[in-house]
């Protein structure tokens, strides 16, 4: 067997789907939109690394690239910047006219190696908790969540043209964003650890995903703190309305008396 030959079926052989970095060496700019699009838009889409995947096509996009992932492997700038968000808007798009089609459907499916009742449970709680709109544009940071989310805004009901203008502003925020850090980062990161990038890159996208997920976070512990003193509160027999009702009755109380006290003088 020639050379040649063997040293492709080799690299094929090594190549790994769910590594970004291979993905981005075998199937360039093309790849990178077609796996956003899966994983926005189609539920066998949500097991891409889509974070680490845009943190390396900004690695990808600069002088560097090829240092890392081989040569001939650069990308453009400009065609991520554009066709990623483009990509992440179609795909979600999709799901939610799926979502909206064809209902509770899509999810009448037993639980699998790859398809767990939890993650459409999981979307769910989202978008009841947060709203419609900062549901769609949160759930792009948080994996698997921004593949289900998309069809249960349909299924619940969120109109396609509102569902359109936040899956924008999300979808451009996930991508651009994620692929300017990289671009920005790559050349210190190349400096600091040379090629070996593969070995940092959950550290990195972990590090963007957390702040990138602050709001939840936030709203998380507000949500806990509310349960907490509505709890105490009803342990000594005081709802949180009578509360209210009663401090804003002793501030009228008090008002009275103080105008009255005045009328006196």
């Amino acid at each position: 067997m020639p050379v040649e030959t063997t040293r492709a079926l080799a690299d094929n052989l090594a190549f790994n789907p769910l590594d970004p970095k291979d993905l981005v060496h075998t199937f360039g700019l093309y790849g990178v939109w077609a796996i956003l699009f899966a994983e926005t838009g189609l539920l066998v889409g949500f097991f891409f690394p889509g974070d680490s995947l845009l943190f390396l096509a900004g690695v990808a996009a600069t002088p560097v690239a090829d240092a890392i992932f081989g040569d001939g492997t650069k990308l453009s700038l400009a065609g991520l910047l554009i066709g990623a968000p483009l990509c992440a808007i179609a795909g979600a798009q999709l799901g939610h006219y799926l979502g909206a089609r064809y209902g509770t459907r899509m999810f009448e499916k037993p639980d699998s190696k790859l398809f767990k009742r939890e993650y459409v449970e999981k979307a769910e709680h989202y978008f009841q908790k947060f709203g419609p709109a900062k549901a769609v544009v949160l759930a792009r940071f948080i994996p698997i969540v921004r593949t289900f989310l998309n069809p249960v805004a349909g299924v619940l009901g969120m109109p396609a043209k509102q569902f359109f203008v936040w899956n924008v502003v999300g979808a451009i925020l996930w991508t651009d964003g994620i692929i300017l850090i990289g671009y920005l980062l790559a050349g210190k990161i190349y400096d600091a650890i040379g090629t070996h990038i593969d070995r940092y890159i959950l550290p990195f996208v972990a590090l963007i995903v957390l702040i990138s997920i602050l709001p939840i976070i936030i709203e998380v512990v507000r949500d806990r703190r509310a349960s907490k003193r509505a709890k105490e509160m009803a342990v000594i027999g005081v709802s949180p309305v009578a509360g209210i009702a009663d401090a804003i009755t002793g501030d009228d109380d008090d008002h009275r008396s103080h105008r009255g006290s005045h009328r006196a003088n």
